[in-house]
């Protein structure tokens, strides 16, 4: 009887260290926590899905739990953790100060509106007040009724939908408005009530059999750059490295060990899996898992093909072409003895990491599922000896802020599929390891040093600012080094300090890549961090650690920094769009700037579009103040196929305008109609279908379904954008370049 395709989940349930150093840089600053996120993930993302999982208790999943997350959740569950939103809801709004109100207005709607604010009718009407009228309009005009239903809205919104039908959340919901502090102080305590559940469901789900909870190094450091930033050259040769090289590969154990103790007296037992912070792996840390008494780690397709030099091609449907090379467990063989990893398929993560939650949620699940059962029947035609092993591993919390109801129906169609669905099994890492161990075999030596971003480590190396803050971290090391008598157990405070500010998170958000409305609060963190080793060693602090490691201005021009899923609207939202490559157009040099009547270009996609938005200056006319037509062209770089000059009459002969094109898409900025054109022989353009979006109101918006492009997952496209008048040439844009898009 051939076997089921065997399928493991992974979810990685993951904070930073936002509890700041007790004296921080700040003389003024008294918070213990800066950041709400453990709190209101933990609200939201941690218990409930691990509920809906043991609804279904013939599938087994594996969740990763965070050292530094556990910590920080018991903090709150003990209520000695306040963070800055948490002061102020349990402030009454007669004793709110000027800068707490301003504080409320500008953070208190920090979450994604579709989801968490727009089903909330006051709520949404707030968020309205705001948008619509200004900051300044809300600071002047709302009384303490308005600040007390935000205060409570912002927490209540954050409560997972699983929760609803508790009969005093289902009375807050329902009441909508006029809520009070003791509202707040009970939607506080429910709070607490819901994370304190999250450690002993993990426990009890691990010890009936149906779920692995794995771990990271404590405070989530990036292992193979504490043992040498210099291995971030393995995937990228000329990278350019800090000035003085990190080499504290001593430091690898203490967070091993660590890990392990926290995890053995929360949950009974030894850890079986270690789950590496960002995937991030390289030969010189395997011995210090093995010796920790680990037994698996997982890491991204991304390392196994730098590491056996092939490339995953995928087909038209986004499957792998070699599914015998991805889905199976290896042995990674070290002097210090064997260690299994297993690989995920970084392509089916994704979808659901940033994808699925732009689908109705049965699509979605349907569409996952279809990818399953097509593996699957690879495996029956194949029929290898062992059975394969799909891993899908992904952030567990931060997806379903953009799914309906936080991912409930997805999950539970998804859930309710792979329950009757006979060729396909979902199981735990250790279980599947258990009854198949790895065949396949790789010399450590082998092993390519990278992440689960792009296969390196420029996500947190490389650029001058994260750079600096290796300096910096490479500093305060060497002065903790020159204090022998400062042991962990005589100085507790300062390796603590230490272990934080090695976390990877801090260099993440650092310099280009990566940016949110809360860079500067993780700048100030780290610096706190560093700042917490000197003061505990009674050092003097340098002053360097006083300024921030960069401006926090908004930046031009960027590349995308993640996937992005916009309501084609025309309506330009912030919140849609905060993570898409831009293009500043109405100031730069060349051919639009005479009139400078487009000021930017955002661009972006998901696994099933690709999306355009262009902001017009106020008070454009198309038709009367730009051209009424717009021409989005698709040039193909190093792909053979049939392409035709630019269909417009008066197009000047320069680069990139006297380039071949693939597809046209023209849209009428006036009717919002398209037409869609593809390349054929003897450079002519024939007419297709498209299911292009267009709308048009305070900027215009387009999604372009890849369908559409006929082009395979992980190739790279470029666009050229040409605005004409009666099919005349008038301009292009961006100038003197093409608009880069990577297929995903």
């Amino acid at each position: 009887m051939p076997h089921p395709l065997h399928v493991a989940f992974i979810w990685h349930q993951h904070q930073p260290l936002y509890k700041s150093p007790q004296i921080g840089i700040s003389s003024t600053d008294t918070q213990k926590y800066r950041l709400p996120w453990v709190r209101l993930h933990g609200t939201k993302d941690y218990l409930d899905l691990v509920l809906l999982l043991e609804k279904y208790p013939k599938l087994h999943q594996t969740v990763n739990l965070v050292p530094s997350l556990i910590l920080q959740l018991e903090d709150y569950i003990a209520g000695t953790a306040f963070d800055p939103y948490l002061e102020a809801t349990l402030t009454p709004t007669e004793n709110l100060s000027r800068e707490q109100r301003a504080f409320i207005i500008e953070h208190f709607f920090d979450a994604n509106h579709h989801t968490l604010i727009d089903p909330h009718p006051r709520y949404s009407e707030l968020y309205e007040q705001r948008n619509n009228n200004g900051v300044n309009w809300c600071f002047e005009n709302w009384q303490e009724s308005e600040y007390g239903d935000l205060l409570a809205w912002h927490n209540l919104a954050w409560i997972d939908p699983l929760f609803w039908d508790d009969p005093e959340i289902a009375a807050w919901l329902k009441q909508d408005r006029n809520f009070t502090l003791s509202d707040r102080q009970r939607i506080y305590s429910k709070q607490r009530e819901i994370l304190a559940q999250i450690i002993p469901q993990h426990r009890k789900m691990q010890m009936a059999g149906q779920l692995e909870v794995t771990t990271t190094p404590y405070t989530h450091p990036i292992m193979p750059l504490l043992a040498d930033t210099n291995s971030g050259r393995v995937a990228v040769p000329n990278m350019t490295l800090p000035q003085s090289r990190f080499e504290w590969a001593e430091d690898i154990p203490r967070h091993l060990r660590k890990a392990w103790d926290l995890y053995l007296d929360r949950f009974g037992r030894e850890p079986r899996g270690l789950w590496p912070s960002e995937q991030s792996v390289s030969p010189a840390v395997l011995p210090y898992i093995i010796k920790q008494g680990f037994k698996w780690i997982c890491s991204d397709e991304a390392v196994l093909g730098w590491t056996l030099k092939r490339f995953f091609n995928r087909n038209a449907a986004g499957n792998v072409l070699e599914p015998e090379l991805l889905y199976r467990p290896y042995r990674l063989q070290t002097p210090a003895g064997d260690l299994a990893i297993v690989f995920r398929d970084h392509r089916l993560s994704d979808l659901i990491g940033f994808t699925y939650g732009s689908m109705p949620p049965k699509k979605a699940a349907a569409d996952l599922i279809g990818h399953l059962e097509a593996i699957a029947k690879m495996q029956r035609e194949r029929q290898p000896e062992q059975p394969w092993l799909v891993t899908i591993a992904l952030d567990g919390e931060n997806c379903w802020e953009y799914y309906q109801q936080d991912g409930k129906p997805f999950l539970e169609a998804l859930y309710r599929s792979l329950s009757n669905e006979p060729h396909i099994k979902l199981v735990t890492v250790a279980e599947f390891l258990d009854q198949f161990p790895p065949t396949a075999t790789i010399p450590s030596a082998q092993l390519h040093s990278g992440s689960w971003v792009d296969g390196s480590f420029t996500t947190w190396i490389g650029d001058p600012v994260k750079n600096r803050a290796w300096d910096y971290l490479k500093e305060a090391r060497a002065v903790l080094a020159s204090h022998p008598e400062a042991t962990e157990e005589s100085n507790p405070e300062a390796w603590e300090a230490l272990y934080a500010a090695e976390g990877s998170d801090w260099f993440w958000w650092f310099g280009e890549g990566h940016s949110s409305n809360q860079d500067a609060i993780f700048d100030q963190l780290f610096r706190e961090h560093l700042y917490g080793i000197y003061k505990a060693l009674n050092e003097p602090i340098p002053s360097y650690l006083r300024q921030p490691l960069e401006s926090h201005a908004a930046r031009g021009d960027c590349r995308p920094a993640s996937f992005i899923h916009p309501v084609i609207n025309g309506k330009g939202d912030e919140q849609d769009w905060d993570k898409a490559g831009r293009m500043e157009i109405g100031g730069a040099r060349g051919t639009m700037h005479n009139s400078s009547a487009i000021q930017r270009l955002w661009y972006g996609a998901d696994h099933l579009n690709f999306y355009l938005r262009l902001d017009f200056k106020v008070g454009v006319q198309p038709g009367q103040d730009i051209p009424a037509e717009l021409n989005l062209l698709w040039f193909y770089p190093d792909r053979t196929m049939h392409n035709s000059p630019i269909p417009l009459t008066s197009v000047p002969n320069t680069e990139p305008l006297n380039y071949h094109y693939h597809h046209h898409l023209e849209v009428n900025l006036i009717t919002q109609s398209i037409q869609f054109q593809e390349a054929g022989e003897n450079f002519q353009w024939h007419s297709r279908s498209s299911r292009a979006q267009v709308a048009m109101d305070n900027c215009l918006e387009i999604a372009v379904p890849w369908a559409d492009l006929q082009v395979p997952p992980d190739y790279p496209l470029r666009l050229v954008l040409i605005l004409s008048e009666e099919e005349k040439f008038h301009s292009y844009l961006p100038e003197n370049t093409l608009v880069p898009i990577e297929v995903p």
